[in-house]
Formats: structure tokens, C-alpha cells, sequence
């Protein structure tokens, strides 16, 4: 075991937490607040690695972005061109939404990641931008990418030739920097967390969850505003399907959001046999944000299409978890997707699953759970520095552990702190 590994100890799950801010809403609100004049206060910003990668490629733009306390503080301005390479570190939404927005103001950058976002595919952003009329090159279709500029906007209506949050986002991005309208056809649902951000701060958009038109609009730069990052839903989702799973549990997640475009996990669990419970519904800054209840029950199998998978994309290693406690088969289709994540993820669900003697038939696009009693894992389980499938890893262990992996350290990326708050729901008793 590597010297930050961990291990996972059964216990159920009792007590209340508070989870770090939306690291999706956070890069976003960081972008948003580099297009305007006017200062952008952003409170519970997430404080992860991925997060940090947007914060210091904006800073090497040219942004002042300023920490104290639990508020970020973003003062917008013309992008300028950086003086060295933009290091985007583990994250996919800086190094795509940045190249939108880069090509909207037509600033040239050279951006790069670290091998795991090497392996990613940048090609769909970067084809989609060249319509725009931006200069760029990828490496075989991935990073590095050289941006050269935009000598004249082209195309301003696009068709998604897939769902991605992120090209959509690099899209708007573009056009918001360019102070010109763009609209974006093709979407299927997917997250809309810039669509709402926009509107909430003033900007013309418009949307229905298969097309956006967004306008030219001038509010961030003639006003101040703030924004309050909600409760990160994919974090709050290990706790709800750790409790889910693990006999004698009940806990509440305070002010998390909900946004229907990322709460697939719910809609599959309950329909499972699930008992969740959302509370003090509300919404803050654009965004639906709840207390969500949750307490084991036992569960039975389902079928999760590939629409609800879209909107649990994130979570489909915990849906496969909660199958794998689950009483028949759950068959989980439209994931091809997951192939090109941080990892391989549906090879490490299967690897995850096979370490507790769980069978999973793994087709093209999808995968089959045959559920039953998960059993006490006697190896080491690889996590491939992916961060979801090592908090995966602990929720498996609640229940069907003890449960080794090798690494913790890329937990970091997005929730500092996991395991420590894992800790203290296990040591606490109703």
C-alpha cells in the first residue's frame, strides 16, 4: 500500500454535516466573475484542487482574486496573456471552459494538465470553438493545447453532437467574452449551473434543457453582486448512499443543492426501496437547495436508462454500490462515457465490485450488477488517483468492510476532508 492509503471500517452512519461548496457552481462563478468590472463576491467557494487549478489560470490571466475567510472576492478585467503555460492541474472544466472563454476574448494561452487530464479528450470543445472562428490545436485531441487566437468570429449557432455541460459552458463562455449572442442546440439535459448562474446574475439567457440563446448583456460590469455556492450534491452522494446501504442509519446533509440535472442518484435510489427525505427546499443564488434526510432500508434491483444516467453521470459508482446491495440484477446503460473520466471508471467499478464478490457483466455502454451480500474485501483495492472511485471505496467499506485502497490523496481534488467527516458520522450514535 502507498504510504497515503487507507482503510475502511463497517459502521453505520448517524448525525448531521455540511458538505464543501458545488465545485461545478464554483468554477463557473470564478469565470462569471473574470467577464465584469464590478467586484463578484463568491461565498463557499469549493476548496479543492480542481477549483484551485480555474482560481490561479485566472490569476495568470490577469484577474485579482482575493481569499479571506469563507469569501472569494473576484475583481474582473480584460484577460490578458499569461506569461507561462496554464496549468490545469486534474480538471476538465478549467481546461475547457477556460479555452471557451480565452477564445471569446481572444486571448491566446497554452494550456496543459496532469497525466490523468492528458488522457482526456479536448477534441469536442476544441472543434466546436474552431466553428467559432478560434485558432486551435490539440495533441493528438488532448492536452496540450495551443490556443492562437480568434481573427474573426464565425459560427454563433452550435448543435451538441453530445450532452457536455462543459462544451455548452466553453460555448457560452465564448460568447459572453466576445459580447456576442450564441445559441446552443442539441442539449439533452445536461447540467445547466452556467445557464442559471447567468440568469441569476442578470445576464439575457434563456434555456430549456435541449437549446440556450444567451445575448450580449453588460450586468456584471455595472453592478456588484454576490453568490452563494451551494452544498456540492456529488459529495453529499457518498454520504446518501453510504447511509443508504449501511444498516442502523440516519443522517441530514444541510443546504444542499438539488439541482434537478444532478440528482439522478436520488430518483434511482428511491426507486429502490431508498428512504430519502428532502426538507427546507429553497433557492439560493439561481440554484434549489435542500436538507436531504436519509435512512437504510433495504433494497431491490432496477433499470436506469440512459437519460437518468446523464443526470447521475458522477454517481454512477455509487448506483453500482447500492445494486450491488440490492436484492436481483440492475442493469445501468448509456455510461460509455465514464471510459474517459479521470479514470477508467467502469473498469474500477467492476475491479471494486469483484474485490467483494459482486458480479458485474460489463457491455459496451453499460454494465450489469448482480446483487447480493457484498463480502469483506481481502485485497488492496487500486483507485487509479481517481477521487470519486476512492470515496466509492468508503462507502463500499461501511458495510461490506473492512476495505483497503491504495491511495487517499486524490480525494483532494474535491473534498478535503472526506475522510474525516466520514469519521465522525461513524463515531456518532442516535
Amino acid at each position: 500500500m502507498k504510504g497515503d492509503g487507507i482503510t475502511f471500517h463497517p459502521g453505520p452512519l448517524c448525525g448531521e454535516l455540511d458538505v464543501p461548496g458545488d465545485k461545478s457552481i464554483s468554477h463557473r462563478a470564478l469565470i462569471a466573475g473574470a467577464f465584469g468590472r464590478a467586484q463578484l463576491r463568491i461565498a463557499n467557494l469549493n476548496p479543492g484542487r480542481d477549483v484551485r487549478a480555474t482560481r490561479e489560470a485566472l490569476v495568470a490571466l490577469g484577474i485579482r482574486i482575493e481569499v479571506e475567510g469563507g469569501e472569494t472576492t473576484v475583481r474582473g478585467g480584460a484577460l490578458r496573456e499569461p506569461g507561462g503555460v496554464l496549468d490545469c492541474m486534474n480538471s476538465g472544466s478549467t481546461a475547457r471552459m477556460l479555452l471557451g472563454a480565452c477564445a471569446g476574448a481572444g486571448v491566446r494561452a497554452n494550456f496543459d494538465g496532469d497525466s490523468s487530464l492528458r488522457r482526456r479528450p479536448m477534441e469536442p470543445v476544441a472543434a466546436q470553438l474552431r466553428a467559432f472562428g478560434a485558432q486551435i490545436e490539440t495533441t493528438d485531441g488532448r492536452l496540450p493545447v495551443k490556443y492562437r487566437g480568434t481573427p474573426e468570429i464565425q459560427t454563433r449557432r452550435f448543435i451538441l453532437l453530445a450532452p457536455s455541460a462543459q462544451v455548452k459552458s466553453a460555448l457560452l463562455f465564448a460568447g459572453l467574452f466576445a459580447g456576442v449572442g450564441v445559441r446552443v442546440e442539441g442539449d439533452r439535459g445536461s447540467r445547466d449551473h452556467t445557464e442559471r448562474l447567468l440568469a441569476y446574475l442578470g445576464l439575457p439567457v434563456d434555456w430549456d434543457g435541449r437549446s440556450i440563446d444567451l445575448a450580449p448583456g453588460d450586468a456584471l460590469r455595472r453592478r456588484e453582486s454576490s453568490v452563494e455556492v451551494a452544498g456540492d450534491f456529488s459529495a453529499a452522494a457518498f454520504f446518501i448512499t453510504a447511509a443508504a446501504v449501511t444498516p442502523r442509519s440516519s443522517i441530514l446533509i444541510r443546504k444542499t443543492g438539488v439541482n434537478p440535472t444532478r440528482t439522478g442518484l436520488l430518483d434511482v435510489l428511491r426507486e429502490m426501496g431508498a428512504h430519502i427525505e428532502l426538507r427546507n427546499e429553497r433557492t439560493v443564488s439561481g440554484e434549489p437547495v435542500a436538507d436531504i434526510r436519509v435512512a437504510y432500508a433495504p433494497l431491490h434491483a432496477t433499470a436506469v436508462g440512459p437519460e437518468l444516467a446523464l443526470r447521475a453521470i458522477d454517481e454512477i459508482p455509487l448506483i453500482a454500490i447500492a445494486a450491488a446491495f440490492a436484492d436481483g440484477s440492475t442493469a445501468i446503460a448509456g455510461v460509455g462515457e465514464l471510459r474517459t473520466k479521470e479514470s477508467d471508471r467502469i473498469a474500477a467499478i467492476e475491479r471494486l465490485l469483484q474485490a467483494v464478490s459482486i458480479e458485474t457483466e460489463v457491455q459496451p455502454a453499460g454494465l450489469t450488477i448482480r446483487g447480493g451480500r457484498p463480502s469483506r474485501a481481502q485485497e488492496i483495492v487500486a483507485t487509479d488517483e481517481d477521487h470519486r472511485i476512492a470515496m466509492a471505496a468508503a462507502v463500499l467499506g461501511c458495510s461490506a468492510g473492512p476495505l483497503a485502497i491504495d491511495s487517499m490523496q486524490s480525494v483532494d481534488v474535491s473534498f478535503p476532508g472526506f475522510a474525516q467527516a466520514l469519521e465522525a458520522l461513524q463515531s456518532e450514535r442516535v
